[in-house]
């Protein structure tokens, strides 16, 4: 087993942090193209770091793909492309149960290789690969349902049909943030389609997909079918941008900022693919005087605290009635400097993990600062975690630094404040005060973001007027944990186009054929 360990890490340039994973298979560090763990493809740019953001420590060193990795991993899906969409829908359905149940099997390797990566806490983790494997097992049921029509004809001699075949031929791009499970909610019902994909992973979390494409291999699913680039960010442009004009990429489906999802729309013209977008997020969540408060808390610590804030549909703004602002702010202030703790994923005390890299720290300390600039008030939190963030697990003073930041409640908050501008993606609530629901509705619909929505009241009246006036593509009433595989997940206005997840997902991945005969 030594001998095996040393062999690994030399061949594989990562990190002595993978001692953890058990199964070392899962442990990659090079794209997958056309069944082959592919690191050069002739691209000669060297090669990326990957860091895990709780301490900075470079934990894999992947190469940087680029022209040569794209055409070739395109070239690959086209031409499985061809027999895949043959294969009958009971085989395609047999080979995605047998993906989700490596990923059961492997759950706990999965994780740690995300927490490692993402930094986020291990339970986390372990909820994050369960909400990924579940993708895998409810579209594998689903690749058996897709079903056509036959259509009354006006003419005896004639028969009408409408068929439903797969699109072709699809680039996925992921985000960092659920590294494994927004893979799998786009992979699983791409290949349930018939459709085989290139997917292009954030460079912040790639071993995450790369592990996933490990599994996919085991499970016999043919190579090709299943194709992954490395890309660092300096290529992210250049592999974009061949992946939106290649014609024989059909399909294009991206989950992550809505300037690059409006960038890869205006590229993806150019071949008139199908496109679906899952872009940014600015979530009101409104706590009406009627709330049960106690629900209420528990349903916003839910919505905003998971992966640190760091999630699309987090809760971005509360709007608390004034007639309970005060203690619902005492409730919250309470909840988040009493029950959260700031820790390295793998300890046991871990509820909030880092943020993904400093930029991100950055980012939040100016929303902080713009908040108490313009009059809010700090009542825990606020701050970068200093001495976690200084910390050193190798002692190697050239290590960057760690990314934590205090969770944080401000009072006081206005709409001309950045959080009510613009999508924080940390663990900061701002808490504004409203008199009328007519009122709360306004202030949570100046946005151009429409993901996400919460509301917490008592009243059955004002949760139907609520839920429909929220311009949103997704509302949560009393409840802040809304994403589950079987419902659509998807925005409105400039938070994209299209939905993921439920029958609905599968529909991006299909086109319907008129035949008449």
């Amino acid at each position: 087993m030594q001998q095996y360990q040393r062999s690994f890490y030399r061949n594989f340039s990562l990190s002595r942090a993978f001692d953890k994973v058990a199964n070392k298979s899962l442990v990659r560090s090079t794209g997958y193209i056309n069944g082959q763990w592919i690191s050069d493809s002739n691209d000669k740019n060297g090669s990326f770091d990957v860091l895990n953001p709780a301490n900075g420590e470079c934990i894999a060193k992947l190469p940087r793909m680029s022209k040569a990795g794209t055409e070739l991993s395109i070239s690959a899906a086209a031409e499985s492309f061809k027999k895949w969409k043959l294969t009958s829908a009971k085989e395609r359905s047999k080979l995605l149960k047998q993906l989700a149940d490596l990923m059961v099997a492997n759950r706990e390797d999965l994780a740690t290789i995300l927490t490692l990566e993402a930094g986020k806490p291990f339970k986390e983790s372990l909820g994050e690969i369960a909400y990924a494997t579940s993708f895998v097992e409810f579209y594998s049921e689903e690749a058996k349902r897709i079903n056509g029509e036959v259509l009354q004809s006006p003419f005896g001699q004639k028969r009408l049909l409408a068929l439903r075949q797969p699109v072709g031929p699809a680039a996925l791009i992921t985000p960092w943030n659920f590294p494994s499970a927004m893979i799998t909610r786009k992979l699983a019902p791409a290949l349930a389609a018939g459709c085989t994909v290139v997917i292009k992973p954030a460079e912040a979390t790639p071993l995450s997909a790369l592990a996933i494409c490990a599994l996919v291999e085991e499970a016999g699913i043919p190579p090709g079918v299943v194709n992954c680039l490395t890309v660092g960010r300096e290529e992210v442009a250049e592999v974009g941008a061949l992946l939106c004009h290649s014609s024989a990429i059909r399909k294009l489906s991206f989950t992550g900022s809505t300037p690059v999802g409006k960038w890869l729309m205006r590229e993806c013209a150019s071949t008139v693919k199908r496109i679906s977008l899952e872009l940014g997020g600015n979530a009101p969540f409104i706590v009406f005087d009627d709330a049960d408060l106690d629900v209420a808390l528990a349903a916003v610590m839910s919505s905003k605290f998971r992966n640190a804030g760091q999630a699309c549909i987090a809760t971005n703004r509360l709007l608390v009635q004034e007639g309970v602002y005060e203690r619902f702010a005492a409730m919250l202030t309470e909840a988040v400097s009493s029950k959260l703790v700031c820790a390295d994923g793998f300890h046991a005390s871990s509820t909030i993990g880092p943020l993904i890299n400093r930029a991100a720290v950055t980012k939040l300390a100016s929303h902080v600062a713009d908040c108490v600039a313009r009059g809010g008030t700090v009542t825990t939190g606020g701050q970068e975690c200093v001495v976690l963030n200084n910390a050193r697990t190798s002692g190697n003073d050239s290590q960057d630094k760690g990314c934590f930041f205090e969770p944080t409640v401000i009072t006081g908050a206005t709409t001309e404040m950045l959080p009510f501008k613009q999508e924080t993606f940390g663990p900061l609530i701002p808490m504004i005060s409203f008199k009328t629901e007519e009122e709360a509705i306004a202030i949570a619909n100046d946005t151009p973001f429409g993901l996400a929505g919460y509301a917490c009241t008592k009243d059955l009246g004002r949760a139907w007027r609520v839920s429909e006036a929220i311009d949103a593509g997704m509302v949560g009433i009393n409840d802040g944990a809304i994403s589950l595989e079987m419902t659509p997940f998807g925005g409105v206005k400039e938070s994209g186009i299209g939905r993921e997840g439920g029958t609905y997902g599968i529909e991006e991945y299909l086109e319907v054929k008129y035949v008449c005969m």
